[in-house]
């Protein structure tokens, strides 16, 4: 109970601020990005300081800083002179504090920062459909919840077979299948409560929203294995401490780095909404 009491905590705080970024960004359209591009950047700053470079501020600024910039503008065409700029940046830090800054430490942070960018930027990109972004914020970011939680109700009565051991002892296979599942009802139950009851003008492709609930599940267990992997070589339990009970931003948002370029490829070649 003493661990449940700040995760309630956590709850009762975050869904109402999830709620207020949901309704301010149907009414200004920049306020996702503005949002996601600032947790962007938290992110990094977690992600650095897990492995103590937060404060080599030579490295740690301009990673943060591009990650920023990066996701704020990924729908423009500034993307490709911000990345150039970020890497020119980068390996001039590198080269003025390569005494102070092992190659490996370099490597970290880079790709680091483009990994992370690279599956935030794609949940801004899916917001930005012109339809709804009500609907890709929900998509983007309850999918993945949901397959988590449903590992874990799944894992918690039935779970016997043990997944990754090594890197997360308490997933199981059954917890697995579990997730797949539930995550795909949750995504068909997601379109219909949204054609249904929200946009009676929308139509909703349940075929992409049963596929992307598949692949999300499968995915979001790849993220989340391979960030706790990260974690384990670096020898933290946690990223951060924004949120008692669950961690900082990059310990929740881990599966939907992963995830959300997923569901960018899938609406691309089938547009999960369409008018009509």
């Amino acid at each position: 109970m003493k661990s449940l009491k700040p995760r309630l905590l956590t709850a009762a705080i975050g869904i109402p601020a999830v709620v207020l970024i949901i309704f301010l960004s149907e009414l200004w359209r920049p306020t996702l990005n503005l949002v996601v591009s600032g947790v962007t950047a938290v992110m990094i700053g977690e992600y650095l300081n897990g492995k103590g470079m937060l404060k080599n501020y030579p490295i740690s600024v301009v990673c943060i800083l591009a990650a920023f910039l990066l996701t704020l503008l990924c729908a423009t065409a500034y993307v490709y002179l911000i990345l150039a700029v970020f890497m020119l940046a980068a390996f001039m830090v590198l080269i003025i504090r390569h005494k102070k800054i092992s190659y490996i430490d370099f490597c970290y942070a880079v790709f680091g920062t483009l990994l992370i960018v690279f599956g935030m930027s794609a949940m801004v990109l899916v917001c930005s459909n012109g339809i709804s972004v009500t609907f890709g914020f929900f998509v983007v970011l309850m999918l993945p919840w949901m397959a988590d939680a449903g590992g874990f109700f799944v894992g918690a009565s039935m779970g016997k077979h043990k997944l990754c051991p090594e890197i997360s002892p308490k997933k199981t296979v059954e917890g697995a299948i579990g997730g797949v599942l539930f995550c795909m009802i949750s995504a068909v139950a997601l379109g219909l409560i949204f054609q249904l009851w929200v946009f009676s003008a929308v139509s909703v492709n349940f075929i992409s929203m049963v596929i992307i609930g598949a692949l999300d599940a499968v995915f979001s267990i790849v993220g989340d294995l391979s960030f706790s992997l990260i974690k384990r070589s670096l020898g933290i339990k946690d990223y951060g401490t924004i949120f008692p009970g669950h961690g900082g931003f990059l310990d929740r948002c881990d599966s939907i780095i992963f995830t959300a370029p997923i569901v960018l490829l899938i609406s691309q070649y089938m547009p999960i909404l369409s008018l009509g």
